[in-house]
């Protein structure tokens, strides 16, 4: 066990805590130092509740000296991005117009994780209504990369990138329309899990789009967003689109080896415009994943530059609806570049957005029969290591659209066909940035990507390395 224990994974801190090596208290006491420490560099937290924290620690560990343990998370202490309803605390979605936002409700993936007994440290700082990839944040400043507080963390999931990779809680919720989980798993060096649409219900989350929104985990590893998933999916009454198909085992998944698994490497689009350390990271992550056992071929998808085009024609369109009465009454209080995107997306037909919505079969079936015989394809989370926070601060200008893009251009398509996706740390530049690979699988199949993950994970040390204070 490390001697700090905010530095131990989620998996671990919990089974030390059950096993009472060490108490919530001290862990929770552990992690709010750090935050003490990172939180006036990194702007992660939209607010911190160390008195509360402290206080509900007490309680578990009474609890479980009683020999109560409410679950798999007991005494766990854990922040999430600020768009899960938790009755009775202010929800702002990283916006002015929600800042005094009190929900009656909460979200069901939450309360499955309270359920499970996890401690709340407070609320992670967001993308403004989950609607940009970079992390800036006009209203509440922009969140800074652990690695480099220079650069961005990406977004929308921006305070959960930047707080698990500075281990300022063991894991946290994030959301995936575009790209906004995997994101920041990529730029700030941590695993996260992009869910089938459906696996996990969205009742209570914060809406960007309601054919694309999905909900799902960062945390320092594949085991840890198994244990996560495991507790958050499955079917809820709450939300009728969530899937009702059997929750397997994805932590048994997270043991198995890569023997008798194939892996595709795509033949364009994903292996094009590379920047050359991420080329030469995903060459070497190829290499890893081949020595572990895994076979390795090429594969050959549909044109991917249409999935992605169609993609960012949905979430304009559904974005747009869901914000329409707002943009109509409140059109000062966002920023110019949220601003600029939604009312993009009121300019367009409506037979446009159905033909989008009928292609989605089609495309998905074309993908299943490319990647035939293939459990996964492997492709760089993003073409690009994290640029900095200046470069990347467009705003509404016109060069706005093509740097958003250019940032989301290997996600955008697998949001499109509702698939599967883990971006796991798998290298740093020369700089010391960090850099992810995804893992695209087939629907519901979130338990061989996990598998991939933690196989690649105990054999490479990226996901356990701690940025340094400066």
């Amino acid at each position: 066990m490390s001697s700090d224990p905010a530095l131990m994974t989620l998996t671990a801190v919990a089974k030390a805590i059950a096993d009472k090596k060490v108490s919530s208290h001290e862990v929770t006491r552990a992690v709010l130092h750090r935050v003490a420490e990172w939180q006036p560099r990194l702007n992660a937290y939209m607010a911190v509740e160390s008195e509360q924290a402290l206080a509900a620690a007490t309680e578990a560990d009474t609890a479980l000296a009683r020999g109560n343990s409410r679950g798999a998370l007991h005494g766990v202490p854990l922040a999430h991005k600020d768009m899960y309803y938790d009755a009775g605390k202010v929800v702002t979605c990283g916006s002015l117009i929600r800042r005094d936002f009190a929900p009656k409700t909460t979200a069901t993936a939450l309360q499955r994780l309270k359920d499970a007994g996890q401690v709340r440290l407070g609320s992670l700082q967001m993308v403004e209504f989950a609607y940009g990839p970079t992390g800036h944040n006009v209203h509440y400043g922009a969140v800074r990369n652990p690695w480099n507080t220079e650069h961005i963390t990406g977004g929308s999931s921006s305070g959960s990138g930047s707080a698990v990779a500075a281990r300022l809680t063991f894991a946290a919720l994030g959301s995936d329309t575009g790209g906004s989980v995997r994101m920041p798993a990529h730029f700030c060096g941590v695993t996260g899990l992009k869910t089938t649409v459906g696996r996990v219900s969205r009742a209570g989350a914060m809406p960007l789009s309601q054919s694309l929104d999905t909900v799902g985990p960062l945390a320092q590893t594949a085991e840890d967003c198994a244990l996560l998933l495991g507790l958050m999916a499955g079917a809820d009454p709450e939300d009728l689109t969530a899937s009702t198909q059997p929750v397997p085992d994805y932590m048994a998944a997270t043991k198995q080896s890569l023997e008798g698994l194939k892996i595709g490497v795509p033949t364009a689009f994903y292996v094009d415009d590379l920047d050359p350390e991420v080329a030469r990271i995903l060459d070497e992550t190829i290499a890893t994943l081949k020595k572990e056992g895994a076979e390795i071929v090429k594969v050959e998808l549909p044109d991917q530059r249409q999935l992605s085009s169609a993609s960012q024609l949905v979430l304009a369109v559904e974005a747009a609806a869901f914000h329409k009465r707002w943009m109509i009454e409140r059109p000062q209080d966002y920023g110019a570049q949220v601003l600029m995107r939604l009312q993009n997306g009121l300019t367009i037909p409506a037979v446009t957005y159905l033909e989008a919505m009928r292609w989605r079969g089609p495309a998905l079936a074309a993908h299943n029969a490319a990647v035939n015989g293939v459990d996964a394809v492997i492709a760089p989370s993003s073409p690009v290591p994290a640029p900095t926070i200046a470069e990347s601060d467009v705003g509404n200008g016109p060069g706005a659209d093509a740097v958003l893009q250019r940032l989301t251009r290997f996600t955008r398509p697998v949001n499109y066909l509702g698939l599967p996706s883990l971006s796991i740390p798998s290298g740093f530049t020369k700089t010391g940035l960090p850099v992810g690979m995804q893992l695209i699988g087939r629907s519901f199949e979130e338990a061989v990507l996990l598998r991939i993950g933690a196989a690649f994970q105990r054999a490479t040390d990226f996901h356990a390395r701690v940025p340094k204070l400066a």
